[in-house]
């Protein structure tokens, strides 16, 4: 259990909420391991399969407490919401900013800054750990790159201009991909990215670890009362998670790309894991997706320290921790929204 800006995030399967007086009780085995009074608390989110008590669930909703429900990877489930509390009101709001273009460009350009920021730490921690098995130079030209595009980012304030900057950041970012892969070049090559479908095993990878964040993202928003559909940089289209797709961006160079990355130079995975069709696309396998998922899983239960809250944390929480944040910027209960920017 962990809490944070006044949620309480719960993420042992086994524990049972319950209510106490005025008090959250955490619940093991019918034996109490903790408990929080309800009044400091603005959200609970559970990843427990055991779940809560109708009394606990009763009052979250008197009180205006979002009680929101996970799985165990992350995939939402439910929420019990107050009569006013974040669903409609926050909602109402990420509408309204949805429709004014430059307060998108606002929001969009911070997420972005961050992904920017978090590849050129990918690159450094290569450049850092492996300097005697990758083109120094490149990888130094790579990094300025990147460097002197972040605060032409912060300045932009148009959305096609924004996208034009990360376009040009992710040719500079993906340029030195394939030299920081280290394990089985024969089989790992990266010649650039490709999708619908992935072409080479590392697209492959790429894609699926993109899409387990998107969900993760999804779920994070969905908890604290945002509709994960209607997104900032990312326009509507049908069907798609466009807010997931912008909350994810900060976050693929350090919880995607960099996991691909270690699992390929760790030797954690293999050519017998994917799956060649005959038309050219290639997909992990089921073997390969089980091996994959259980690493992910493992990850995500790794801990980091959140450059902005400075609280120690599972990897596993930064997209909730991440949607909390932005809820508080989109309710003016803070003056910016600070994006995950990785150390």
């Amino acid at each position: 259990m962990k809490h944070l800006l006044n949620t309480l995030f719960v993420t042992s399967e086994d524990i049972y909420l319950s209510l106490d007086g005025e008090n959250v009780v955490a619940n093991r085995e019918k034996r109490e391991v903790a408990r929080y009074p309800l009044h400091t608390l603005q959200s609970i989110v559970s990843f427990s399969y055991a779940g809560a008590s109708p009394s606990l669930m009763g009052a979250c909703a008197e009180r205006n407490v979002s009680l929101a429900f996970c799985s165990q990877s992350g995939k939402f489930l439910a929420r019990v919401n107050g009569l006013t509390h974040g669903n409609v009101l926050l909602r109402r709001k990420q509408y309204r900013i949805a429709d004014m273009p430059f307060q998108s460009c606002k929001i969009s350009s911070l997420m972005i800054f961050g992904k920017t920021y978090n590849s050129r730490q990918v690159i450094e921690r290569t450049r850092r750990d492996h300097s005697e098995r990758i083109d120094k130079q490149h990888f130094a030209e790579a990094s300025e790159t990147l460097k002197n595009v972040l605060p032409q980012i912060l300045e932009e304030t148009s959305s096609e201009s924004l996208r034009g900057l990360e376009g040009a950041a992710a040719t500079a970012y993906f340029g030195v991909f394939n030299e920081m892969i280290l394990g089985d070049k024969k089989t790992f090559s990266f010649t650039g990215r490709n999708r619908r479908p992935p072409l080479d095993p590392v697209n492959a990878m790429l894609s699926f670890a993109y899409s387990l964040l998107a969900h993760n993202c999804a779920s994070a928003l969905e908890s604290v009362g945002f509709d994960s559909y209607v997104g900032f940089l990312h326009r509507d289209k049908p069907g798609r998670i466009s807010l997931a797709l912008d909350l994810m961006e900060e976050l693929r160079p350090c919880m995607a790309d960099r996991f691909v990355i270690t699992l390929i130079n760790n030797r954690s995975i293999n050519k017998s894991d994917f799956d060649f069709r005959e038309s050219g696309a290639v997909f992990l396998n089921e073997n390969g997706r089980k091996k994959f998922l259980k690493l992910w899983q493992e990850r995500k239960k790794e801990y980091l320290t959140h450059p902005f809250l400075e609280e120690k944390m599972q990897w596993g929480m930064i997209p909730y921790v991440q949607a909390l944040l932005l809820a508080r910027y989109v309710r003016e209960d803070t003056d910016a929204y600070p994006p995950f920017l990785w150390k």
